[in-house]
């Protein structure tokens, strides 16, 4: 099974933040999958509870295939706040657990089954044996396709994959956050055959102003000139670049924004420039 290049992250869609209506998020769907984007990326938690549910009655209003999209979801985190009744935030991984939120997110995305299922966030709780148990149901039943993890160490992935497949981590990865590229994280994932997802990933150059995101906005300014492209594709051209395969998660709802990420399909950084932006982003020279 292919997901798309880039993935839409759909944790903002929602209630936690654009409050999108129905026909709005049918019609960004729509743009999505006109633009190669088929894969959505979900967490039962996003919007208290309510994200998938919204973004279930969208899909079927906008009446798309479900063969030509892919369906992401999470699950793990008990948020309290929400739809749910829960007092403190925890995890649960028990295989009763994994199975009823499984068949939850299926209810409410209106859908028979999910081509993706990760695991939240590692539980310290979390009994491998277990999770396994559950992976294999769903995946007997035909309720999820492949399974992964999301925030997952190595050492914390090696625990799972010792009772079943793991095929996917989903991770933050940056240009500002490039950690998983030097603490083994990404090269564990292409020693095993698991691919990468990576949230945030355009890290902080917008959102942050540190002696950091000063030195990347400088060589991006030059680099905007050089590529004719703006400094969010080339920070996502170097994400791309990594051998290892990384599908960046992408919750823009601009529509032109989204039209826009089909130039990366043109965009090869010279090497020295991708260094450049690793350089700039330690601050020094590469080791």
């Amino acid at each position: 099974m292919s997901l798309s290049k880039i993935v839409a992250g759909t944790m903002n869609w929602g209630l936690w933040d654009k409050k999108l209506s129905t026909p709005e998020m049918a019609q960004l769907i729509h743009v999505c999958v006109e633009n190669q984007i088929t894969t959505f990326d979900h967490a039962d938690i996003y919007g208290g509870y309510t994200t998938e549910a919204e973004f279930g009655r969208a899909f079927a209003q906008s009446h798309i295939g479900r063969e030509k999209i892919q369906l992401i979801s999470k699950c793990g985190i008990k948020n309290p706040g929400g739809a749910r009744d829960i007092a403190l935030k925890h995890y649960d991984y028990s295989k009763d657990y994994i199975v009823w939120s499984v068949e939850q997110s299926l209810k409410n995305l209106q859908t028979d089954y999910l081509d993706v299922l990760l695991l939240h966030r590692p539980s310290p709780l979390m009994i491998p044996e277990e999770i396994a148990v559950a992976v294999t149901k769903l995946k007997t039943e035909g309720k999820i396709k492949s399974f992964g993890l999301s925030n997952f160490t190595p050492s914390q992935t090696d625990l799972i994959r010792k009772f079943t497949q793991v095929d996917y981590n989903q991770i933050q990865f940056s240009a500002t956050h490039f950690a998983p590229m030097v603490d083994g994280s990404l090269d564990h994932m292409q020693t095993h055959n698991i691919r990468p997802m990576a949230w945030n990933p355009l890290g902080t150059i917008f959102r942050e102003d540190t002696e950091q995101t000063r030195r990347l906005k400088k060589l991006l300014a030059d680099l905007v000139q050089k590529y004719g492209v703006g400094s969010d594709l080339i920070l996502l051209a170097w994400i791309l670049q990594h051998p290892a395969g990384v599908i960046p998660v992408a919750g823009t709802v601009n529509v032109a924004r989204i039209q826009y990420l089909k130039k990366l399909d043109d965009i090869k950084l010279d090497l020295e420039d991708w260094f450049a932006i690793w350089t700039e982003s330690m601050g020094k020279k590469v080791p």
